[in-house]
């Protein structure tokens, strides 16, 4: 049994039926490698030799009553491996657009909370023999790093590795607790949670005395949040879901900041943002200030290693009011430079240890009420959009056997804040997951064909 951190228990607090926050990875494996050939039936035994390797995909969530503190996890005594596994096989011709749209169909439904909370879809019917598998988790139990980190646990560097070795100690379900254990725990906790507020107060003045100081010196800072242009998708959600991917050259992109004396994200930030001012001069609405973006970095330490979540978040412009590629790459650099130094002022653990202490539910109340009301259409948005970037393994890397020959990945969008790019590397190529709702984003696409033009753009002009 294991307490759920605040940051963790946050992404189930906010969660509505109009917002899901669940994550999505996507893969495309070659089965033709396989000593044994392709089954679906495979698939479960070769999952099912692995879930030792994936902890919490047999743990579910317990609640605390009265929400006196954020909920358990324990080992799922009613655990079924069939309910979480879904096959499906893909129309012709059975591409990536075939793939996005199922994509988009299953990011469309929350999971349900009576059960670890994961999916996995096995697509058939891909072009070449290849097959799809869309697994869906709820960003509660892992965030992109920590995904990473799962995924590395099942796959093999090699074609014929052997299968993984047996877990030390057979898997055991735990008992529900009772109502009594689990309202003692929970007291005894926040009464240690009530006497480090002091430290914690003391830290936060200093981190906030620090960013003043910083301004009053005439030191450059990030863009504040809710000073963003309003555009077409800071809307309120609907449930819906659309998914959209494309893969850049990894090799193009790290060339690009070499010359520029930039980064690899730099650059990702900087293709986005061509795409995005080709899109919203498409629609007329370029704006004539910089969007803000959130950028998710992760805070995770060696000792800190277990949990789900070790993540933060920067605020960034994304300069599409400015027509020279190379100038907004520049732009992108220097703000990025200035989240940083605030960032690491203010303390890369401030907002975890503050969220520690949400009254799960007020906290869950108000998010419901405020998507019910769509109060989201009625107040300019925080920031416009997420841009997150995680770094994927760089050599060729296999499952039982089956080549890995693609991975994207989808994070969630949130009210008012209706896009999100997330983009995962592996060999040689930067694989870009968007998602929006399609009912204030119905074109997607387009800004997805937007990426590659816009990193030829940036090459052309340097």
């Amino acid at each position: 049994m294991e307490r759920l951190t605040g940051l963790d228990a946050g992404f189930l607090y906010m969660e509505t039926p109009r917002q899901h926050l669940h994550t999505m990875k996507i893969a495309v494996l070659d089965p033709a490698t396989m000593p044994d050939g392709y089954s679906f039936g495979r698939v479960k035994e070769v999952l099912a030799a692995r879930l030792h390797l994936l902890p919490p995909f047999r743990q579910r969530l317990v609640n605390v009553p009265l929400g006196l503190h954020h909920p358990l996890w324990i080992e799922d005594p009613d655990f079924d491996l069939d309910h979480h596994i879904r096959h499906t096989t893909l129309p012709a011709p059975g591409g990536q657009h075939e793939l996005d749209a199922l994509v988009s169909r299953v990011a469309s439904t929350p999971l349900d909370r009576r059960r670890p909370l994961w999916e996995l879809w096995v697509a058939e019917g891909m072009a070449g023999g290849r097959v799809g598998f869309v697994t869906k988790i709820h960003h509660c139990a892992a965030d992109g790093v920590k995904a990473a980190e799962l995924l590395v646990n099942v796959l093999d560097t090699e074609a014929d590795a052997p299968d993984p070795p047996p877990p030390a100690r057979p898997w055991q379900p735990e008992p529900v607790p009772g109502r009594a254990a689990r309202v003692w725990a929970a007291l005894r906790e926040r009464v240690r949670q009530l006497l480090g507020i002091p430290a914690l107060v003391r830290r936060t003045v200093a981190g906030i005395r620090g960013v003043v100081t910083r301004r009053r010196a005439g030191e450059p800072t990030p863009p504040t949040p809710f000073t963003a242009p309003n555009l077409a998708f800071n809307r309120a959600l609907t449930p819906q879901r659309v998914f959209s991917s494309t893969t850049l050259s990894l090799t193009e992109i790290k060339d690009t900041k070499t010359v520029l004396d930039a980064t690899v994200n730099d650059v990702v930030l900087a293709v986005c943002a061509g795409a995005l001012r080709r899109w919203l001069a498409q629609h007329d609405g370029l704006p004539d200030r910089p969007l803000i973006a959130g950028i998710p970095v992760s805070t995770r330490n060696p000792a800190r290693q277990g949990l789900a979540n070790s993540v933060s978040n920067l605020f960034t412009a994304i300069p599409v009011h400015v027509a020279d590629p190379v100038e907004r790459i520049r732009i992108i650099h220097d703000s990025m430079r200035h989240a940083r130094e605030q960032h690491n002022v203010l303390g890369a653990e401030m907002l975890a240890d503050w969220s520690e202490l949400t009254p799960s539910g007020p906290f869950a109340a108000g998010v419901r009420l405020y998507s019910r009301l769509g109060l989201a259409d009625r107040h300019r948005p925080p920031i416009n959009l997420v841009i997150s970037n995680v770094p994927g393994p760089r050599e060729p890397l296999y499952v039982a056997g089956a080549r890995l020959d693609g991975l994207w990945s989808m994070g969630p969008i949130l009210e008012n804040v209706g896009l999100n790019i997330t983009v995962w590397s592996y060999l040689d190529g930067m694989h870009f997951g968007l998602v929006a709702c399609p009912d204030t984003l119905a074109d997607l696409d387009v800004i997805t064909a937007g990426l590659p033009e816009a990193l030829a753009e940036l090459r052309a002009a340097f």
